[in-house]
This record gives C-alpha cells, sequence and structure tokens, in this order.
C-alpha cells in the first residue's frame, strides 16, 4: 500500500509563481507514472501533467503547457508541479496520482490510476 501526501497548495497571486510537492510513503512500491489532476467546484477531475517515473518524459494539458512544469526525485519519491504564471481559472484542488500503467496513451485518464492524495487547494486572485 502507497500513501501520497500533497502539500504546497494557498493563496497565490495572479503571475506569481507556486510549487506543489507530492511525498510518497508505505510500502516499496514499483510505479510506471506520476501525475496532476485537479478539480474544481462543480467540474469533474481534470489531468493535468504526467510523467514517467524512470524517463522522466512528460505530458501536460493544453491549458497550462508553457506554464505548469512537472518534475520527480526518483531518490526521494516525490513529485512536484511548478506553477508559473497561474491564473484564477487554475483555482482548484490539486491531486497527486501514482499508476502502474505501463502505456503513455493512458496517462491522461483519471480512471487508470491507482494511488491517490488527499488533495490540496489551490487559489488563484486577479
Amino acid at each position: 500500500q502507497v500513501q501520497l501526501v500533497e502539500s504546497g497548495g494557498g493563496l497565490v497571486q495572479a503571475g506569481g509563481s507556486l510549487r506543489l510537492s507530492c511525498a510518497a510513503s508505505g510500502r516499496t512500491f514499483r510505479w510506471n507514472f506520476m501525475g496532476w489532476f485537479r478539480q474544481a467546484p462543480g467540474k469533474e477531475r481534470e489531468f493535468v501533467a504526467a510523467i514517467s517515473w524512470r524517463g522522466g518524459s512528460t505530458y501536460y494539458a493544453d491549458s497550462v503547457k508553457g506554464r505548469f512544469t512537472i518534475s520527480r526525485d526518483n531518490a526521494k519519491n516525490t513529485l512536484y508541479l511548478q506553477m508559473n504564471s497561474p491564473k484564477p481559472e487554475d483555482t482548484a484542488v490539486y491531486y497527486c496520482a501514482a499508476a502502474s500503467i505501463t502505456t503513455a496513451q493512458a496517462v491522461r485518464f483519471a480512471g487508470k490510476y491507482d494511488y491517490w492524495g488527499q488533495g490540496t487547494q489551490v487559489t488563484v486572485s486577479s
């Protein structure tokens, strides 16, 4: 069993920056992909970014390309999301997730992930 805990959320002004972290703990687990999803009130959970754990290949939603950067520290079992120039529409609860899937085409689908964190609130003011 793996536990994922997000941190780093909070209130940020539009045009500022914020970095989210996701620490994995528990039993040793070999996952292939990790990702970030977000959910705003009244909206469905949507894909933000993902990364292959070994190779480091990255995948982004069109809405965050050029502004957000996903990265990971394999030795620390930690995932990051650097949020630059956030917009009010980025306001949501952000969730960290891990998956054992082996094909990159599935990383955008929440249902393919095996483990989820509790979420961290990000609020962007104008």
